[in-house]
């Protein structure tokens, strides 16, 4: 096995988690099996009882484990399932390390951080390394590791020994250090400045641990004596040093690593150029050129709780991304908050009530993600309300499945306390009720997580030709709440059709209204399978009907499960949609008017 370590100095979100993607992707596409595995230093077990705002949504495995998001990155990027083991974190290690200790594993030993915790890390990496991970029952050639936080962090100190350590364990040529440090420009003198990256290179040489490469992030390509500045006091050969510029959309960055001729560098170091080929990026290649060329806009307005922090719907983002480029569409996400659509704010805040209704009126389509607690679910309401009742494409995403349930109550039933007992524990009409094996009592992995079987009811409804007309769909959820399955009968009754239902088909899975252009409601989370290139079908029918292109990927779809047209293996039931090429490239410079990740928005922060 071979390992591939990326770290961080100076500052924290470099995109330490997208380089360590990136370079995965690089060497896959040399013809190499990859695996990933991220370390974050918390003392939490998991991110499952993290909230968004400290560190990005959280995102959900195959197996249930809740994950840092930097996972997600590393299975789109190299369409990959992992598993909760792949996230190291010091809650887990310290755990494990007890554990052993109360079983008498230590034989008496006093317990220490050297070498007990370092000797669990290091067997905890070795033993996930060998996991498959892309369907076949063959382990990897290389593993990619990334450690969480900044070099100096104190609680990284015992991954750092460990890391050391294990450089060691594993001898020469089987483990190379990626870097990933930043070479800011002041705007006073106007030139890339090299001295945080010398301080940060020589705190990690005084740890232990000596670079193999620097990915330098910087606004620009370093200049030829700015190299040859960090060659001189970081102690790396030119030829190892890359820069990682500003690109128009993430999708550029293996593209950048090749054309600066990383993936030789990491082959060297790591003696496998006998074994690799030259990558192979001409589909990545031609979907990054794709998404900077597209120029017809698709506005999708996304009603949530958390819209002042994009990475809290991240894998929603990447989703709709990866839909709306299959389509050739420019995506333009409209961030509205919830709170902001309530009559409250009319008061309080007119201009922001305003603005709010501006945006989601202006939208081709509406989403409303998941999330949890009672702030902005009024607004939520009304915005699925107004999906309804003036035919604009919606998709409800777990709680904004529940959201449009308890909104077709209270506008068509007439019910008007219908409501969750997540909200209103003594509603009359509880619409959304908690699932009967839930915990009240403790929080963390106490939720219906990861995959299960959605099977469709409803043979010729939308979501089921989305999925290529199959009997059933995995998909993975994250959810405490349900629909009332006492209600159902009464909702279908009204038109409000339950076309997915789990396996004893008393838990509802998906809604749809078969009389409005697109108004579908999921329980489950299908952005966290959907890949560029294999976008998920829900995400991709919210898009087609917001461009008025529905029946035509419907149609398609039809003939796929029909065996006219060739499927592509895609794990979420839908057909890899071709990526043709439009334009030519353009240059990778900074566009101020996306986010890096060919999204355009708003204005709010990304």
């Amino acid at each position: 096995m071979k390992y591939v370590l990326v770290t961080g100095g100076v500052v924290s979100g470099l995109g330490k988690g997208v380089t360590a993607s990136s370079v995965g992707v690089i060497l896959k596409a040399c013809g190499l099996r990859v695996t990933a595995i991220k370390i974050d230093p918390y003392l939490n077990t998991d991110a499952g009882t993290m909230s968004p705002f400290e560190h990005g949504e959280v995102f959900v495995l195959d197996d249930g484990g809740e994950v840092d998001l930097d996972l997600g990155n590393y299975e789109r990027f190299l369409d990959i399932k992992l598993t909760r083991d792949n996230n190291i974190t010091t809650g887990k290690i310290t755990q494990a390390v007890i554990d052993s200790e109360r079983r008498g594993d230590y034989l008496g030993k006093t317990v220490q951080v050297v070498p007990h915790v370092t000797d669990a890390i290091q067997d905890w990496i070795q033993r996930v390394a060998q996991v498959p991970v892309d369907g076949t029952s063959d382990p990897a050639d290389v593993c990619v590791i990334e450690l969480g936080g900044t070099i100096g962090d104190i609680e990284s100190m015992p991954f750092i020994e460990a890391l050391g350590q294990l450089s060691y364990r594993v001898g020469a040529g089987n483990l190379c250090l990626i870097h990933v440090s930043l070479v800011p420009v002041l705007n006073v003198v106007g030139e890339q400045k090299t001295k945080p990256t010398q301080h940060s290179v020589r705190g990690l040489r005084g740890l232990g641990l000596t670079p193999d490469i620097l990915a330098c992030r910087s606004t620009s390509a370093l200049e030829d004596n700015v190299k040859q500045k960090l060659v001189q006091f970081c102690h790396v050969p030119s030829e190892n040093i890359v820069t990682l510029y500003d690109v128009p959309n993430i999708w550029h960055i293996p593209l950048l690593l090749r054309d600066q001729k990383a993936h030789e560098a990491i082959l060297r170091v790591l003696n496998l150029h006998c074994v690799a080929k030259e990558p192979d990026l001409k589909e990545w290649t031609a979907r990054a050129e794709l998404c900077d060329a597209l120029h017809e806009p698709v506005r999708i307005a996304m009603v949530g709780k958390y819209t002042g922090l994009s990475d809290a719907y991240l894998s929603v983002l990447k989703a709709l991304l990866h839909a709306s480029v299959a389509l050739q569409k420019k995506l333009v996400v409209d961030w509205v908050p919830a709170t902001d659509l309530e009559d409250e704010t009319v008061q309080e805040n007119p201009d922001a009530y305003k603005a709010a209704w501006k945006l989601l009126k202006g939208a081709d389509g509406i989403l409303v993600p998941g999330g949890f607690g009672d702030r902005g679910v009024q607004g939520k309401i009304l915005a699925a309300k107004y999906a309804r009742e003036n035919r604009i494409p919606y998709l409800g995403i777990c709680l904004g499945m529940q959201i449009a349930v308890i909104e077709f109550a209270r506008s068509v039933l007439n019910m008007q306390d219908a409501n969750s007992t997540e909200f209103d524990t003594h509603t009359k009409n509880p619409c959304v009720i908690f699932m009967p094996e839930g915990s009240k009592t403790h929080m963390g992995g106490t939720m219906r997580l990861g995959s299960r079987r959605t099977y469709f009811h409803v043979a010729d409804c939308r979501s089921a030709k989305l999925y290529g007309s199959k009997t059933y769909v995995d998909e993975r959820h994250r959810h405490r709440y349900e629909v009332n399955p006492d209600m159902v009968a009464r909702f279908e009754d009204a038109g409000l059709s339950f076309t997915g239902k789990d396996e004893t088909g008393q838990r509802m899975e998906i809604i749809e209204l078969s009389n409005h252009p697109y108004y579908v409601g999921v329980q489950f989370h299908p952005e966290f399978k959907s890949r560029p290139g294999k976008p998920s079908p829900v995400f991709t029918g919210l898009i087609a009907a917001a461009c008025g292109q529905l029946e035509g990927v419907l149609q398609q779809s039809h003939r796929v499960s029909n065996g006219f047209e060739k499927t592509n293996g895609v794990g979420n039931g839908i057909a890899k949609i071709s990526v043709y090429q439009t334009g030519h490239a353009t240059k990778f410079a900074k566009m101020t008017t996306t986010n890096g990740n060919g999204i355009y928005s708003n204005g709010m922060h990304l």
